[in-house]
Order: C-alpha cells, then structure tokens, then sequence
C-alpha cells in the first residue's frame, strides 16, 4: 500500500503561510499541478541564488537537493534551469524565498 501524501497545493500553500509568519514571505512564481505536481524552491541569497529540488533519499523519505549545485549562482543561472525543468515536466511548482543563509524557511533534509 502506498503511502499517504499531502497534495502539493496544500503543502505549498502551508509552507508559503508559514514562512510568512515566521517574517520570511516567499511567493509562488508557478503553479503546478494541485495533486501531484513537483515542487522547486528558489533561494534568493545575498551571495546568489539556489534552487532545491524534490527528492527522495535512499530510503524513500523525503528530501531536497540543491540542483543549481553546492555554490550559489546567478539569476541567469536559475532561469535557465528552472527552463530546463519546466520544458521536462509541466506539472512543477516554483516558489521562492529570501534566503540570506540560503537556507530554507521550512524544515529540510538537504542531500
């Protein structure tokens, strides 16, 4: 039996409230599919930006991978990958952040 999963809507909507309150307004640049659609998390950083992707580690559970890479880059940079993802699959979510630490405002496992 699978396991249950909160549509994304809902998680994205939830973490973008959270955030909110915790004084770290994030916005939604895409919006996907309300079921099942991925989710990439742009991070706007003072020395750059950085976008983490959905993944799942070894064991199943959930985590996020910096898919930009380890160092932070360049808004061209993102949106050439954010293109990229978006051509591959057209159910994603994008939403972003300000992230001075390029950490995000909601708990992560980062691999």
């Amino acid at each position: 039996m699978a396991e249950p999963r909160l549509k994304t809507e809902i998680w994205v909507h939830a973490t973008l409230r959270l955030a909110d309150a915790a004084g770290r307004p994030g916005a939604m640049l895409r919006r996907g599919d309300g079921d099942a659609g991925g989710v990439l998390v742009v991070l706007r950083g003072t020395a750059g930006l950085c976008v983490l992707s959905q993944v799942r580690t070894a064991e199943g559970n959930p985590a996020w991978l910096r898919a930009t890479g380890p160092e932070p880059v360049d808004q061209a940079s993102v949106d050439a990958y954010l293109s990229r993802q978006m051509r591959t699959d057209p159910d994603l979510w994008v939403i972003e952040f300000p992230a001075p630490d390029l950490c995000p405002p909601f708990a992560a496992k980062i691999v």
